[in-house]
């Protein structure tokens, strides 16, 4: 066979594998979707899974199944993915700490965050609210930090665990404000926000599951950690109008299929979501959770995930946690 005839069978066959793609694509969905979300029920990346899958699942016209799968703080379930053939009919809703915090903690992920997904829509991001305890002296993130320059080493701060999104976040306001705080990692969120509603520490980057403390009068929240004030509290400043610059602490969850999922089938499904984000239901459900809807295209959520894997990379740098084998 020569080269003319060699490059005629490479293009047909590049032409019948793009034929295929789209036939597959004209036919999909046609059974149900498994949702893998590598975190237990009920915390915040489950959440924003059932929020965004309900929908989803009727107007694709198939269930979509949600399956937890925890462990290794999200590493077990999201490899899981990365296993799976890409058809679309295994999806994974990624987050901040297997997607763009771990990859700098873990010395054994079990992939590879960026060449195997195949990123398919940023539902919402959430950003975090610096609380203290109700009986604080501080009632201003200004007075907050006066007070820990004014008590070098005796003030500290709270997280869900040691490389945790809380611990991290921390570490950034500690960074910005050029204080001298102390890291007490609990096991999880809950506990640290039951320490700070006790006054066991004295200051917690905490995500919006804090606002229904603040709504009862056990924590008082000073401000925002993001660009701009947020709709569940238009009233709250941000860190950056009070003087405190670049502390932006957005916990991110969108959906991604394992690399090499069709093209037709990743933008269809971005297309639905998107939608999906746009009604004035969903909006409204979003705002009550201090939550930002994601509105851009596949490849917007790729940068997206990539620039935020690149930032926590000196973060954790900072940070001083340890890696993990």
């Amino acid at each position: 066979m020569d080269k003319t005839q060699g490059l005629k069978r490479f293009c047909l066959t590049v032409a019948l594998l793009a034929c295929a793609g789209v036939a597959q694509a004209q036919n999909y969905p046609n059974k149900p979707i498994r949702m893998i979300v590598p975190w237990p029920a009920g915390g915040g990346v489950d959440t924003a899974a059932r929020i965004i899958s309900q929908p989803l699942s009727e107007r694709l016209g198939q269930p979509i199944v949600i399956e937890n799968r925890p462990g290794a703080g999200g590493n077990i379930g999201t490899a899981l993915v990365t296993q799976e053939k890409p058809d679309g009919y295994t999806l994974l809703m990624g987050s901040l700490s297997p997607n763009a915090v771990n990859p700098h903690l873990y010395a054994k992920l079990g992939f590879d965050p960026i060449k195997d997904f195949a990123p398919v829509a940023l539902v919402y991001t959430v950003p975090s609210f610096l609380v203290v305890p109700a009986s604080s002296p501080a009632n201003s993130a200004k007075e907050l930090v006066a007070l820990a320059k004014a008590n070098p080493g005796k003030f500290n701060f709270g997280s869900g665990g040691v490389g945790s999104s809380q611990h991290l976040f921390g570490v950034m306001f500690k960074a910005s404000t050029d204080i001298d705080i102390v890291h007490v990692a609990y096991k999880g969120t809950s506990p640290a926000e039951t320490a700070l509603i006790a006054g066991q520490v004295d200051l917690l980057l905490d995500p919006p599951t804090c606002l229904p403390f603040v709504a009862a009068g056990k924590l008082k929240a000073l401000a925002v950690a993001s660009p701009e004030r947020n709709p569940a509290m238009p009233d709250l400043p941000t860190l950056d109008e009070v003087g405190i610059p670049n502390v932006h602490t957005l916990t991110f969850y969108g959906v991604m299929a394992p690399a090499n999922t069709p093209k037709e089938i990743v933008n269809r499904l971005n297309a639905e979501i998107n939608a999906i984000l746009a009604t004035p239901e969903m909006r409204e459900r979003l705002t009550k959770l201090a939550a930002q809807p994601g509105n851009g295209s596949p490849e917007d959520f790729a940068r997206f995930v990539q620039g935020e894997l690149k930032r926590y990379g000196e973060i954790v740098r900072l940070s001083g946690a340890k890696q993990i084998d």
